[in-house]
């Protein structure tokens, strides 16, 4: 479908530049919702690492019109420095903990680590491709992407036909999720893959979807999936049984993904997949939800899945529990508890909630993760990390 002028620029906005005594402009892609660059310079095969990495530090974008093999080679020498840790005086250094980080409290950490991301992935953000209106990158020995970014950006739509300007870090992740989606991710509870598409939350972190495999039924005949994502658990509940299940999600990408899933899967009959923010009509003997588990801003479109600011999602799911269950129905909630481990927020603040929501807990099922992080002594978060434990709360009207 076209795009009328005003929605195409706010959607694609241009970029302007000087090339060979010319100007120039494309449009901007940027799936993370990055504003487009000021100011933008040419940069090849003989601009130094040196000089790429002061120009992106201050801001000034690089438009490359070298090999595509040395672009990623440049993007590497910008990440060893972006990530190169400063020189520290020794007076300074003595202060630090065992482990090499200052010692300050978890959640200090926790922000200072997201403004440091926030640093680092605006400054290799500034290594800018060329990206014809077919989706091909004019560059020598670059591959063919067009089927990843069909996947991502959809079709060739005819209303943005053009040029545009994209982040070669933008577009290797944009290929690595590619990749992701054509190999799937395995579950164990299912005895198959869950394949994410570009920008959806991938289930790689199976406690959770363990933890619902286990828990005990309270009805079989109808439950709900809030915020639905890939669809993993809606497909977790119809193999366990469950005759209907509505899974719900209001991101069309999450849409999209839980349907092809379902079909591969062979659960399309039994799990309808609609569009709504948390909760379909009607009640259920099962409502089911997997909130993000911090409650923070996030700074990109991607970080949703992650981050939930003022705990939108999880007090939405809450507070509109009760008038979606029948009368001996069940909420399950999972959540971690990194949240209250780095200090973003308490025990008493979550009990605090089911109370005001009318809620009570009648059971809780705890897991403690997998993943690599939880035990780097590396990580700033490391000690939050090692003591975190993911629960699913089963809940009911009081």
């Amino acid at each position: 479908m076209n795009l009328a002028p005003d929605a195409l620029t706010r959607k694609y906005p241009m970029v302007h530049w000087s090339e060979a005594g010319e100007t120039r402009s494309a449009r901007w892609r940027s799936e993370s919702g990055n504003p487009p660059p000021g100011k933008v310079v040419i940069a090849n095969d003989q601009t130094s690492a040196d000089a790429a990495y002061r120009l992106a530090r201050n801001g000034t974008a690089l438009l490359w019109r070298g090999d595509f093999q040395n672009a990623r080679q440049l993007l590497q020498a910008l990440t060893r420095r972006v990530e190169k840790p400063p020189h520290q005086p020794a007076a300074k250094t003595a202060a630090r903990s065992a482990w090499g980080e200052p010692k300050k409290s978890l959640l200090e950490a926790f922000q200072q680590q997201r403004q440091q991301q926030a640093r680092r992935a605006q400054t290799l953000g500034m290594l800018l491709l060329p990206l014809d209106a077919d989706y091909n990158v004019p560059l020598r020995r670059a591959p063919d992407l067009r089927q990843a970014c069909t996947a991502a950006y959809g079709p060739v739509d005819p209303s943005t036909t053009g040029a545009s300007l994209v982040s070669l870090r933008e577009l290797l992740g944009l290929i690595g999720a590619f990749e992701w989606r054509k190999k799937g991710v395995p579950v164990a509870a299912l005895g198959a893959h869950i394949h994410p598409h570009y920008g959806v939350f991938a289930p790689i972190r199976g406690e959770y979807v363990d933890l619902v495999a286990n828990a005990p039924l309270p009805d079989t005949a109808l439950a709900f999936d809030i915020g639905t994502g890939t669809g993993v658990l809606a497909a977790v509940l119809a193999r366990r049984g469950v005759a209907h299940v509505l899974a719900t999600d209001q991101d069309p990408r999450a849409l999209a993904c839980a349907r092809d899933n379902l079909q591969r899967l062979g659960f399309a009959k039994q799990v309808e997949v609609i569009e709504a923010d948390l909760f379909p009509p009607g009640r259920a003997g099962l409502v089911v939800c997997n909130p993000p588990w911090l409650p923070a801003q996030p700074s990109s479109s991607i970080e949703h899945a992650v981050y939930d600011p003022d705990s939108r999602m999880l007090l939405g799911f809450l507070n509109g529990l009760a008038a979606h269950l029948t009368p001996n129905g069940e909420g399950w909630l999972l959540l971690s508890d990194l949240a209250e481990h780095i200090g973003l927020r308490s025990r008493a603040e979550l009990l605090a909630a089911f109370e005001a929501a009318g809620l009570k807990v009648i059971a809780r099922s705890d897991i403690r993760p997998q993943h690599p992080r939880a035990s780097d002594p590396a990580d700033p978060l490391h000690r939050a990390r090692a003591a975190e434990v993911t629960s699913l709360w089963r809940l009911a009207a009081s």
